[in-house]
């Protein structure tokens, strides 16, 4: 049996950040359980390199949603990540703040000590730490202009409207969470990451959790924790931990054969994500298609790559986004746009396959759903994966939301910029739609943007939530969540920036109450 003064579950955004800096205490023994495997692999360090990872069961857990009524009953697919670096190392590499008004919701919603002004100062401390994050601006593709154009003609101005992404890469290659915080902790000596380990439950005494079991292979090993487990396995594999080992719906646990240990029925209920419309439209002029979507460009653009870290694959095809209000009535943004150089197609069956011919595709996301899901146990193995259902546009304001969106998308793409550059879209019938056939084009398109959050979420008690304002489980001692699950609900943007800034805070906060016991 190892014994450690902390245990994190997770090596992705947040289990990284909090290596880092709770290592920083040379007295602690920190150790990192990751599932997944090593990060060290080409398509992983590429910025483009993500399409291939996309279907990858050996770094992607390739999870399917349950079928989703409100999306005609369509089953989603979920990527999330299982390697070092976690959904950081096989994302787009967004890297978006979440919006003032989105933190100061999370006080109201009960999560003291989580407002805007509070959080600011964690988001300006990770970027000032080991995270590379570049501008995109001097960078992104010709046609993107175009985007940037159509933006002025909508009369957005002032920080509102379309513009160039900030991303986590550095010199044409992907800077993940593992590359900016886990390899600086492992330099120290005090942290230790084991690899393709398997954590399969909690080791509890009482009301206290002591360590965990976790699986190698074919083995089975305990580690105990003198001070603290700190789940970070993301707004999947979290709850799915508490439920395996017994902290859940007492009644639910029971009917899997799951003896209960702490009743605590909030967990893997609340479930957020974010649905996105992407249209696509056949281009006049030469897009990414040209070079991405024919072979001999292709691999001209490979080689490139290889010799100077230079060129198309240096770069995410996610370039130009932004924050706009859907109408004059919204007081705040309410949709995240997207503009993208290159048009493709992605399902779950295949990776994303790009079209020969020049295209672009315009993306439209809202913000703040309030459609709430579950995450929930399929059975009491711990390798089979959990249920995710998402119970998207299950509210009126939700499927109000899917139709500003659709107008959204109209009026962008009838800006005198965009026309001049369109030679045909997907949707033709797009500019004479009526609401209901918006609505109805949002169920059968839509899709995830891969933002799942808030499963285990902070609020004031057990009767409402998981976690409190310090990610302490509910009527629990030694453990917390500190990842995606633990917002109280999902930020307006990509959401690697926020776990990231939350998990800084909570180590603050873990290292304040150590201090309190006389434990630094």
């Amino acid at each position: 049996m190892d014994l450690w003064d902390y245990i994190i579950v997770g090596a992705g955004s947040a289990g990284c950040v909090l290596a880092d800096r709770l290592g920083a205490h040379p007295r602690w023994r920190i150790l990192v359980i990751e599932a997944g495997g090593s990060d060290q692999n080409l398509w992983i360090k590429m910025p483009l390199g993500y399409a291939k990872l996309y279907t990858d069961a050996r770094f992607n857990w390739c999870y399917t949603a349950a079928a989703d009524a409100g999306l005609n009953g369509r089953s989603g697919y979920w990527p999330r990540g299982k390697v070092l670096g976690g959904s950081g190392s096989i994302n787009a590499m967004a890297y978006v703040r979440g919006l003032p008004k989105d933190h100061d919701d999370w006080a109201s919603e009960g999560a003291k000590g989580w407002s805007w002004r509070d959080v600011a100062p964690a988001y300006d401390a990770i970027e000032a730490s080991g995270l590379r994050i570049t501008d995109l601006a001097d960078r992104i593709h010709p046609f993107s202009k175009h985007f940037l154009s159509a933006s002025q003609e909508m009369g957005w101005r002032d920080g509102v409207g379309l513009a160039p992404m900030r991303a986590t890469l550095w010199k044409g290659q992907r800077w993940s969470p593992a590359d900016a915080f886990l390899r600086p902790a492992l330099k120290r000596g005090n942290v230790k990451v084991i690899t393709g380990g398997h954590v399969e439950e909690l080791e509890m005494t009482g009301r206290r959790v002591t360590g965990v079991k976790y699986r190698h292979g074919d083995q089975s090993y305990t580690a105990s924790a003198s001070a603290e487990v700190i789940l970070s396995a993301g707004a999947i594999g979290s709850p799915q931990i508490l439920m395996l080992s017994g902290i859940g719906n007492p009644a639910v646990l029971r009917g899997l054969g799951i003896s209960p240990r702490h009743d605590l029925p909030h967990v893997g209920q609340g479930l957020q994500d974010h649905l996105a419309l992407t249209l696509g439209f056949t281009a006049t002029e030469p897009t990414l298609n040209g070079t991405l979507g024919r072979t001999v460009p292709r691999w001209l653009a490979g080689i490139r790559y290889i010799l100077g870290r230079k060129g198309p694959l240096s770069l995410p095809v996610n370039q130009i986004a932004g924050f706009v209000a859907s109408d004059n009535t919204q007081p705040l943004p309410d949709l995240q746009l997207y503009a993208n150089p290159m048009s493709y197609d992605a399902t779950r069956e295949k990776r994303p396959t790009v079209s020969s011919y020049p295209g672009f595709l315009l993306s439209a996301q809202p913000c703040r759903p309030t459609s709430r899901g579950t995450v929930s146990l399929r059975s009491s193995d711990p390798l089979d994966p959990p249920v995710i259902q998402p119970n998207s546009l299950s509210t009126d304001t939700d499927c109000n939301q899917a139709i500003r969106a659709g107008r959204m998308l109209r009026h962008l793409a009838q800006t005198p910029t965009l026309r001049a550059v369109t030679r045909t879209p997907d949707w033709p019938s797009l500019p004479v739609m009526s609401d209901q056939e918006l609505l109805d084009l949002f169920r059968s398109e839509a899709a995830s943007n891969y933002h799942a959050c808030a499963t285990c979420r902070m609020g004031p008690s057990a009767l409402d939530s998981v976690i409190d304002s310090r990610l302490r489980v509910h009527g629990l001692s030694g453990l917390r969540v500190v990842d995606a699950a633990s917002f109280p609900s999902v930020t307006s943007g990509n959401t690697q920036a926020p776990v990231m800034m939350l998990a800084h805070r909570a180590a603050e906060t873990i290292v304040a109450d150590a201090t309190k016991r006389g434990l630094t």
